[in-house]
Order: structure tokens, then C-alpha cells, then sequence
């Protein structure tokens, strides 16, 4: 089941197309993270302001210099004893949609630690970004059924895994990490 979910979930991935799916954190919309027009389609379905960036999502740390360009050696050890889903803010992104990089250059990158994304983002050899399904400036839903049917409609592809859970999930923690290792919490 999770290999069949994995390999639909790709094809639409590969085709330029925006995904519904489970993450770590809350049920995101996710596109191939160098695709500037999939990124702006996201936009469109939240209808929310192109200035804002995304959080990227990684299978693993050690592809993290293909996306920055300067990482802290403190952020491999965030990254590894973090309890909690943890995105971290670099500077000096690279390789990405622009679409996807704050206007100052940096860019929010998670590690997953979730079954489902690892494997496909492992697959797909991309980084996938990740946003909260609803609409800008709706609350964000914390199981699948609060996700609007405005938004399913909206989508390519609605993943069918852990749609039953019922257990609320929370947003990531998010910290801004500077080239130097200093480090500030965006949200806890």
C-alpha cells in the first residue's frame, strides 16, 4: 500500500503537479521544490501573497549543501537530537525555485523523520516543499478530515495514507540559524 501511494504520488510529483499529503507535522501541499510554476500554483490554491516562502522538506541531512550554501556544523546536531518536527531557517539558498527563497535568500529546511515523505523525497531525488492545506489566513487543520474540499479539488493528487488518523498534529518548531551558528526561534 505505502510503495502504491508512493509510486502515484511521484508520477504527479515528476509531472510538474501539486500534491495533498501527510507529513511529520499538519497535511501539507507539496510540489517539486525547483519547480517555479508547481510552486505558484500552490500559491493560487492558498491564495496567498507570492512573497512568501516555503519550508522544504529533505529526506536527509547530508543533502543539505545542495540547497545552501553555507550550513553551521551546529545544525547537523539540532537536527539530530530535535524531539520535535524542526525546520531551520538558513541564509544563502541555492538551487531551488525562486519562488521558494525568502527575498533575503535563505530558505526553510526540514528534515522528515515521517515515513511516507522520506521514501518519496529518497524517490523522487528532489527536496518537496511543504505549506499547511488551507487557505492564507484560515486556521491550519490538524487532521485530514479539517481539510477543506475546496483545497481536495484544487489539488493533483490527494495521498491516501494516514487520512483516518485522528490524532491532531502541530506545526514545526522554526529557527532561524545564521551562517555564524547563532540561532533565534521563529515558532516554538
Amino acid at each position: 500500500m505505502l510503495r502504491t501511494e508512493i509510486e502515484k504520488t511521484l508520477q504527479v510529483l515528476k509531472n510538474g503537479g501539486v500534491i495533498l499529503y501527510p507529513t511529520d507535522t499538519v497535511w501539507g501541499l507539496g510540489c517539486d521544490a525547483t519547480n517555479e510554476a508547481a510552486v505558484a500554483r500552490i500559491n493560487e490554491i492558498k491564495q496567498r501573497s507570492a512573497d512568501k516562502s516555503f519550508i522544504v522538506l529533505l529526506d536527509n541531512d547530508a543533502k543539505l549543501q545542495s540547497y545552501v550554501t553555507e550550513i553551521p556544523e551546529v545544525a547537523y546536531d539540532l537536527i539530530e537530537y530535535a524531539e520535535n518536527p524542526l525546520t531551520i531557517i538558513f541564509s544563502g539558498a541555492k538551487n531551488l525555485a525562486k519562488n521558494v527563497i525568502n527575498e533575503d535568500g535563505s530558505v526553510g529546511i526540514r528534515i522528515v523523520k515521517h515515513d511516507f515523505c522520506k521514501e518519496l523525497i529518497q524517490r523522487f531525488r528532489k527536496p518537496i516543499t511543504s505549506t499547511s492545506a488551507n487557505k492564507s489566513g484560515e486556521p491550519s487543520p490538524v487532521i485530514f478530515d479539517e481539510i477543506s474540499e475546496e483545497i481536495k479539488a484544487a489539488v493533483d493528487y490527494v495521498v491516501d495514507w494516514e487520512q483516518a488518523l485522528q490524532t491532531p498534529k502541530k506545526p514545526s518548531t522554526i529557527m532561524k540559524l545564521a551562517p555564524g551558528g547563532q540561532f533565534s526561534f521563529i515558532r516554538k
